[in-house]
């Protein structure tokens, strides 16, 4: 199991699959220092 984020760590490098077909990396398609990144499962 991977080490839980405490205050002052840096984001891991993480690559999405978005719903469209499209991907997203985080941290760095992020325009800004600060974000909120909320994990959203829907409805199944």
């Amino acid at each position: 199991m991977a080490e839980k984020l405490v205050g002052g760590d840096s984001f891991p490098q993480l690559t999405l699959n978005l719903g469209d077909g499209s991907s997203v990396t985080l941290p760095d398609d992020i325009a800004t220092p600060f974000a909120v990144v909320l994990f959203y499962r829907g409805h199944w």
